[in-house]
């Protein structure tokens, strides 16, 4: 799993199109219905913190994991505006540790494509799993195979902004699954002079289908709730390019490498 390093300090001005809101109000709705208003969130893999600070605002706990310094950095800058009292860890989500168990748990903006095992995603969910209070809930999304293979594969994306500019090439590999991304990042150096710098970076994403994702689950110990299109919010569909899951804790599973003991 890749970090995002240099990219982290322009990712907010080339995801300013990404639907925050509309996500965060799904995730609060869903919260809501099963009485989770208040009490300690973890938000995992939490980027830059849009939806840390959204969930914050709404009256959560809030406890932000990301794998990448770099968009902690850019997270707690938001933390020092807003004033709110968010915990950031620098973790890896498969790997991830809290001091305690906590209400729900959201995943969000495709943050689970980024593991290319199935193993990592089962010891994800089983660390999930793990850490949510007796009943919680696990609230996450992921891009799906169909989307990969079908919109994305093997394209190249560019877009020129005032004072930067990317190229995101694709290149889809269907045995395995997996997307690789190579970006090509130009930023303006200072705004007076016409003078940019360049930087790249590679990423490895895979796609999954709702049914290796509800075995994951399974094998986890978590129950499947539900799943919609994360797009339409409509029922999952052969066409669906992200999708949105409910899971939840129903009791704690021993770890992998004691099963058979």
């Amino acid at each position: 799993m890749e970090a995002y390093t240099d990219f982290a300090y322009v990712y907010d001005v080339f995801m300013d199109n990404t639907p925050y809101d509309k996500w965060g109000g799904l995730l609060v709705s869903r919260l809501e219905k099963e009485g989770i208003t208040d009490g300690i969130l973890l938000d995992l893999g939490c980027g830059t913190g849009n939806m840390t600070e959204l969930l914050s605002e709404k009256g959560y706990d809030m406890i932000g994991v990301d794998y990448s310094g770099e968009m902690l950095n850019i997270a707690m800058d938001k933390r020092a505006r807003s004033g709110r009292q968010i915990l950031y860890l620098q973790q890896d989500m498969r790997e991830f540790e809290l001091y305690g168990t906590v209400r729900a748990v959201v995943c969000v903006c495709d943050s689970l494509n980024y593991l290319l095992e199935e193993e990592e995603i089962e010891d994800t969910f089983r660390l999930v799993n793990n850490y949510l209070d007796p009943g919680g809930l696990f609230l996450f999304d992921f891009n799906t195979v169909y989307k990969y293979e079908t919109v994305i594969g093997d394209a190249t994306i560019a877009e020129n902004r005032d004072n930067c500019s990317f190229i995101w090439e694709n290149f889809y590999e269907e045995e395995g699954q997996i997307n690789e991304y190579d970006l090509t990042v130009f930023v303006k150096e200072q705004e007076e002079e016409e003078l940019f710098r360049k930087f790249t970076e590679t990423h490895y994403q895979r796609g999954y289908t709702l049914e290796q994702i509800k075995r994951l689950l399974e094998k986890s110990g978590l129950v499947f709730v539900e799943a919609l299109d994360a797009d339409t919010l409509d029922e999952v569909t052969d066409t669906s390019e992200r999708i949105f899951c409910v899971a939840r804790e129903q009791g704690k599973v021993c770890d992998r490498s004691l099963d058979g003991i």
